[in-house]
């Protein structure tokens, strides 16, 4: 039988970018362990101090072992004293992680010492026409960095030690003394070498030295703007030992607690009651995204949130309304899954309060008043299920929400009030005789910031 052979056309094939990528990232996160060796068990402030030396360390071997190379291939014999120094200096970096678990200063220090005694060696045999002894005006700002301000009298030893090599080197080893001869080029090259390497040092330490500080920077701004409103964060950071303390002439607050959750939560037993917690929890915390309020906080099972604070807004009530609504339907899918009894009993109230940033350590943004008190009674004297509002969050909402009237009720505290049920919007609500307007849209939703 003849075999055919078809040719298929050439195609032009294009590195896969995503394959580019990927090895950035491992690279990446390789370097990121490479820098992190030795600093496990300290706290995070020294584990950034320890890894801005192990960069250093790592970057002092490179430059080290690269001199040592050179002058290797050149001339092994004449540079022999040369490349010994400078292997030995780079052994010395490459252990410096190694020297972590004794304490945080051993391998600051051991590198400091064994970084003096090479340079002032090298400029005895080069002489000071070659630059080495520039390189100790790194001393300058590296004892800052790797040792930290805790230790500022060390700090201020090594710099003056740096200072006093620097100055005895000029004048104890001018060319003529130099333990080697060189020539005026090769001298000329080890200057213009110690002078990328002094400021290359100095440049790449500031600059990891600013990236870590960056990073723990917006990690705790992070964390902040998750425990606190973005604007009182703002605020804080523009004046931090200020006081925060404000009044709002009208806002809502809403509070929920779950009905029946202390035998849903024996039925689930504790590892699935916190697995549901959370999951419930998260999806509430959506919710105040969504509707653009600000979560107070939980206690348990408990759920507080507020519109109109920390800046005052115009449909406060509306927006607690929807998420209050939308708060009922995500209880009520959450409890089908165990298949357990569970609903919420939730209050909003609207009028005056105040709020303000409380605690020094465990910071939290709370409110408190009248108003306050007057939604944590609606929750607790409501109906499961159901959304329990005041007489100023029912004229707030009349316009655009169906309500039932509860009745005057006696709230502990506040005397007796009248209250109202919300059942819905009103193009969704049903009932007998809902009061709809032609005029209104069919479907509102509370605006978003």
């Amino acid at each position: 039988m003849q075999m055919r052979f078809t040719p298929r056309p050439w195609r032009l094939r294009w590195p896969d970018p995503g394959a580019a990528t990927s090895l950035a990232v491992r690279a990446q996160a390789w370097l990121a362990r490479l820098a992190a060796y030795g600093t496990e068990g300290y706290p995070l402030p020294v584990q950034r101090r320890l890894k801005i030396l192990n960069v250093v360390a790592y970057l002092i071997a490179f430059f080290t072992f690269a001199y040592a190379a050179q002058h290797l291939f050149v001339d092994a014999k004449l540079w022999a004293p040369i490349i010994v120094i400078n292997a030995s200096l780079a052994f010395v970096a490459l252990i410096v992680p190694f020297l972590h678990r004794f304490n945080d200063v051993a391998g600051g220090l051991t590198i400091a010492i064994a970084e003096f005694v090479a340079l002032f060696a090298l400029t005895a045999h080069l002489g000071r026409d070659s630059g080495i002894h520039v390189q100790y005006i790194a001393y300058a700002a590296a004892p800052f960095v790797i040792l930290g301000l805790g230790r500022l009298k060390l700090v201020l030893v090594l710099v003056v030690i740096g200072f006093v090599l620097h100055v005895a080197a000029w004048f104890m080893f001018p060319s003529e003394h130099a333990l080697l001869q060189a020539a005026r080029s090769q001298l000329d090259s080890m200057y213009l070498t110690a002078a990328v390497t002094t400021f290359g040092l100095i440049a790449a330490t500031v600059y990891y030295a600013f990236h870590l500080a960056e990073r723990a920077e917006a990690e705790t701004d992070t964390l902040l703007r998750n425990i606190l409103p973005e604007p009182i964060v703002e605020r804080l950071k523009a004046a931090p030992g200020a006081t925060i303390a404000d009044s709002f002439e009208d806002a809502s607050v809403l509070f929920a607690d779950l009905k029946g959750f202390v035998s849903f939560a024996k039925v689930l037993g504790p590892a699935r009651t916190v697995e549901f917690l959370n999951r419930l929890m998260t999806e509430l915390d959506a919710l105040a995204v969504k509707h653009g309020v600000e979560k107070i906080k939980t206690i348990g099972d408990a759920y507080m949130v507020a519109a109109g604070v920390p800046q005052a807004i115009p449909d406060h009530a509306e927006r607690l309304a929807g998420m209050a609504l939308d708060m009922l339907a995500a209880i009520e899918r959450a409890a089908a899954e165990p298949r357990q009894p569970l609903a919420a009993r939730i209050g909003i109230a609207s009028g005056p309060m105040m709020g303000g940033v409380i605690g020094a350590k465990r910071l939290t943004y709370d409110v408190w008043g009248d108003t306050v008190n007057l939604a944590a009674r609606l929750e607790s004297t409501g109906e499961p299920g159901r959304v329990h509002v005041s007489a100023r969050t029912k004229a707030l909402l009349e316009e655009r929400y169906h309500l039932e009237s509860r009745g005057q009720i006696e709230i502990r505290g506040l005397g007796a009030e009248q209250t109202w049920y919300l059942v819905g919007h009103r193009a969704a609500a049903r009932g007998p005789n809902p009061p709809m307007r032609p005029e209104e849209p069919q479907v509102l939703t509370p605006s978003r910031p």
